[in-house]
């Protein structure tokens, strides 16, 4: 196999060629082939060709192409598995990467889908009156930036680095350039080669680097461009700190390995459920990719009464893991990713050792093969090397505390990691830990035996949360459902009246002109309605009858609506309508009784009582299209369809507000989208 660049829609054949070593026989797997790459060409073509193409599609688009494209690869997992074993990961290790990679981009298509516009950009939240008489207002709006995202990947996940960046940049409108890890980069390329032939993506999107170093890569970028960078703190703090970076002020997102603990809390005791949780999570996460996680438990923080019985079990666990080939069914841990990292995994072992006692492992390093380690410092808070020095692979260091408040103190010791767990029985302890430990992690995980048969474990990011941490770890963010798009998009204040905004946005603003409709709504389809089309009701009078049958029917009894005297010493002064009554009086104004293209309700959004509805009051409703988003047809569906959003608001006969809420129908589209073949045809 030869890994090659991809640039500006062509694969460079030639140029100097390395050999990529299995870590497990250290044989040759495939030659790089190192080009003499045009990487400001590269840049260029990825702003001028893909991305006015991405930006020309919906958010919802984009993420759909995302989905596309991981169910492309989802069917091809099997070659990657095979693949995966010459990084020394076994079938376990390999899901974390691959399968964990492509869920990611399910989950961050599906995340996009749910909470972003479909526009080509994002409109943020409500608006803000910035008037007294609301004439003048301001809207957030997220938008595609005219740039290019430069992605460096770290060795231990070739695949899912890969993919849990790529997802929310092409979901954002931005082409991305992908440069992996020569070590593995095997794997990475083989994914992207199936990314580049599906062509689902239109080209340019993606680009893939073959080579050690970016070359003069960073060089060529402007305030437009962004970095993703994981991998060491070192290499990130170099590369933030490139001349043009700075001079230019690219966004540049660093997540870097970190010194993640997890602590022991003092209520729990060897015959706990706890205590044995606590043991198989830092085995697992000492073991699981042979220790090389960026999420690894590196600090083990246990009571001071409890070290001698947590260093036991620990061995006793650590004993039964099966060292060896990964392709091999019964191997639990492989070797290191290469016998470059066993060296380096074993002169930072080293200098941990100097200043602690090893209590698990002394075996001998072979090639890229090494055996668990336990280490235990007796004095962690006086001893900085265990709070700066990180091993990269299988080990841990056992750290006692003789009170919450020096746990806490250990926790954050590091000075900023990716992820902290505590493991725990008492909830009073795991509130005064975690607020503790907060600041300085991004990611705090309790558990007990409640929530620990569900649990995803220490050391696994989950595409619906961030990953990133302070500090040390980069201070930056990755993942987190929508927010990750959002992390790559300009966020823009606009700011006018709420009619152009409406019409900048494309999304109605409270206080726009809108346009009363001469055929009612809901008897149109989803590709007639148009933002700010408008239906006025007819007006209903509210008698006491009506509020005496609704609290019948409902069973709402509540004394501001049945009971005079009581009512008369309420809030209101006197018998009121229920809230519901007045939602559902107000649907039988707007709804149409014919059969048509609505069909359903599907929910409502921010409903809010404003001002109480008394027997006599005359209500009346305005019904208004308030954005629309597309969905895919399902094969089961029997029509494709799409969400409206509508805006209601219900007025009294002084033209007060009296209830205003968002309602959802979901409505007939006319035609079929080219989603809706793919997913019939998949």
């Amino acid at each position: 196999m030869k890994v090659r660049s991809y640039i500006k829609g062509q694969w460079i054949n030639e140029g100097k060629e390395t050999d990529l070593i299995s870590a497990v026989t250290g044989d040759t797997v495939a030659q790089m082939v190192e080009g003499d790459l045009d990487y400001k060409g590269a840049c260029e073509y990825a702003r001028q060709q893909a991305g006015p193409k991405l930006r020309s599609m919906s958010i919802h688009e984009r993420a759909f192409k995302i989905k596309f494209l991981a169910q492309y690869l989802l069917k091809r997992k099997e070659d990657y598995y095979e693949l995966s074993t010459h990084t020394g990961a076994t079938r376990q290790d390999s899901w974390i990467d691959i399968e964990g990679g492509i869920g990611s981009m399910f989950s961050l298509s599906s995340k996009s889908r749910i909470n972003l516009s479909d526009l080509p950009y994002h409109v943020e939240g409500s608006h803000e009156q910035l008037s007294r008489e609301g004439t003048f207002v301001g809207q957030h709006i997220c938008v595609p930036r005219h740039g290019v995202g430069v992605h460096i990947n770290a060795f231990n996940f070739p695949v899912w680095g890969m993919l849990e960046k790529l997802a929310p940049t092409i979901i954002s409108g931005m082409p991305a350039i992908i440069k992996p890890s020569p070590v593995g980069s095997y794997l990475a390329y083989n994914v992207f080669k199936d990314m580049v032939e599906s062509e689902i993506l239109p080209e340019g999107s993606i680009q893939f680097i073959a080579a050690d170093k970016p070359g003069d890569l960073l060089d060529h970028l402007n305030s437009q461009d962004s970095v993703a960078f994981t991998g060491s703190a070192e290499t990130g703090r170099k590369l933030k700190a490139h001349p043009n970076i700075v001079a230019n002020n690219v966004r540049f997102n660093l997540e870097a390995d970190s010194l993640n603990c997890s602590i022991l809390g003092s209520d729990v005791t060897p015959d706990m459920e706890e205590f044995d949780l606590f043991i198989d999570e830092v085995a697992e996460e000492m073991t699981v990719k042979t220790g090389q996680k960026c999420t690894a438990i590196r600090r083990t923080i246990v009571p001071e009464n409890q070290v001698d019985n947590v260093i036991e079990a620990l061995n006793e666990n650590l004993d039964q893991t099966t060292i060896g080939n990964p392709a091999e069914k019964e191997t639990q841990m492989g070797p290191l990713a290469s016998k470059l990292q066993a060296d380096r995994f074993d002169e930072q072992l080293t200098t941990l050792t100097n200043v602690t006692k090893s209590v698990y492992g002394n075996g001998e390093q072979k090639g890229a093969f090494t055996s668990p380690h336990v280490l235990l410092c007796h004095q962690p808070l006086d001893v900085d090397e265990v709070h700066k020095v990180e091993a990269f692979g299988p080990m841990t260091t056992v750290m006692p505390y003789d009170s919450n408040d020096e746990a806490i103190a250990l926790a954050n010791k590091a000075d900023g990691s990716l992820v902290g767990s505590l493991f725990t029985a008492d909830d009073d302890i795991a509130r005064e830990i975690t607020l503790g430990c907060a600041p300085y992690h991004g990611r705090f995980m309790v558990i007990n035996r409640d929530s620990a048969d569900e649990s995803t474990g220490h050391g696994s990011p989950m595409p619906q949360l961030i990953h990133g941490g302070p500090g040390r770890a980069g201070g930056g963010e990755e993942q987190g459902g929508a927010r990750a798009v959002i992390h790559n998009m300009q966020r823009v204040a606009l700011q006018g009246s709420p009619t152009t905004l409406k019409n900048i946005t494309n999304q109605y603003i409270k206080g726009a002109e809108t346009n009363e409709a001469d055929t009612h709504p809901f008897q149109q389809y989803f590709e007639e309605l148009e933002v700010g089309d408008a239906r006025t009701t007819e007006k209903r009078t509210v008698t006491k009858e009506d509020i005496e049958e609704f609290a019948e029917l409902s069973g709402d009894e509540f004394y501001a609506h049945t009971d005079p005297d009581a009512a008369a010493r309420s809030l209101f002064g006197e018998i009121v309508a229920h809230g519901y009554f007045v939602l559902s009086a107000t649907a039988g104004l707007f709804v149409h009784p014919d059969e048509g293209p609505v069909l359903l309700n599907y929910g409502l959004e921010n409903l809010r009582f404003v001002a109480p509805v008394s027997p006599g009051d005359t209500i009346q409703a305005k019904l208004i299209v308030k954005r629309k988003t597309v969905r895919q047809k399902k094969a089961k569906d029997k029509f494709p369809f799409g969400i409206v959003y509508w805006d209601v608001e219900v007025t009294n006969q002084d033209n007060e507000i009296v209830a205003e809420y968002t309602i959802l129908t979901l409505i007939k589209r006319k035609h079929t989208l080219d989603m809706d073949i793919f997913e019939e045809e998949n």
